[in-house]
């Protein structure tokens, strides 16, 4: 029987997740990828991603998490591509998933998570590369440890903090698996951070920074964040993206080598991209 690709719906969403657990990440449970797949933000999305099947089973899935944002005034609809996967005696067909999701009208792409081998494949179909210069900040002592200021992951305080846009955002991604907030206060002022608990060398002792609304206060409170991060979610260092936090942290170093992130997109550029609304703040692995 032919391979075929067919668009993922919501009735085909607990074979996919089967299939990636048992294929991909056997850490994710398929629970969790289904939870993953049913993104908590409202978007009319036209399907879950696609997958390869084999009669009446799936033998490949490519998975799409899609939004609606406001850039610059304008809505823009976006499509962040996820885990992607197929068995090895189908990988002949693995491209004709990616161009299944590109085919689709009216997008921009994001590839946040891309693997090596698929990095020169996107770059042959025009993807762009972000700038992910990243500084390491260990969790050590240092100034501003016990410094003035507020840091709160209490829903509550949260959501009494922020305001507008910012408060529309944490709302959306309250319920994501992978997406852990807090808010930094001092004086006037305050700060909403996004961060991932991540892996490296298999230790998931390290945490991503995804989203900063104040990068000044972030980095004023530094030694305070670090400190909450150490005490309360058991990370050892911090990776810091510099297009995210501004500038590069004190008593960090540079890494060598981060990992790559990509875009593709007509007419938007590389600062109106971010991590939000993605595979990154949905799947915990």
């Amino acid at each position: 029987m032919a391979i075929a690709v067919k668009p993922i719906t919501g009735s085909d969403v607990p074979a996919v997740a089967d299939f990636l657990h048992a294929q991909l990440n056997s850490r994710v449970s398929a629970d969790a990828w289904q939870r993953a797949v049913d993104v908590p933000w409202k978007v009319d999305a036209p399907n879950h991603g696609f997958m390869l099947v084999d009669g009446d089973a799936v033998v490949g899935v490519y998975l799409a998490f899609y939004s609606e944002r406001v850039i610059d005034g304008r809505r823009e609809r976006f499509c962040n591509l996820g885990a992607w996967c197929v068995l090895p005696e189908h990988r002949f067909h693995s491209l004709r998933l990616l161009k299944a999701l590109l085919a689709q009208e009216g997008l921009h792409f994001t590839d946040l998570s891309p693997s090596g081998n698929v990095v020169p494949m996107n770059t042959r179909l025009k993807f762009e590369f972000l700038d992910t210069a990243t500084a390491i900040v260990p969790a050590l002592p240092r100034p501003g440890w016990f410094g003035r200021g507020r840091v709160s992951a209490d829903r509550s305080v949260i959501e009494d903090t922020l305001t507008g846009d910012e408060l529309e955002r944490y709302r959306d991604h309250a319920g994501t698996a992978a997406a852990r907030h807090v808010v930094l206060v001092r004086g006037g002022e305050w700060c909403y951070v996004v961060f991932r608990k991540d892996r490296r060398k298999r230790l998931p002792l390290f945490a991503s920074i995804l989203h900063v609304s104040n990068p000044e206060l972030l980095h004023a409170m530094s030694g305070r964040l670090v400190r909450h991060l150490l005490f309360k979610h058991g990370v050892l260092a911090t990776l810091a993206e510099l297009r995210v936090v501004g500038r590069r942290p004190r008593l960090s170093r540079m890494l060598g080598s981060p990992r790559r992130k990509m875009f593709k997109s007509a007419s938007l550029g590389p600062d109106q991209i971010d991590y939000l609304y993605s595979e990154l703040v949905c799947v915990a692995w």
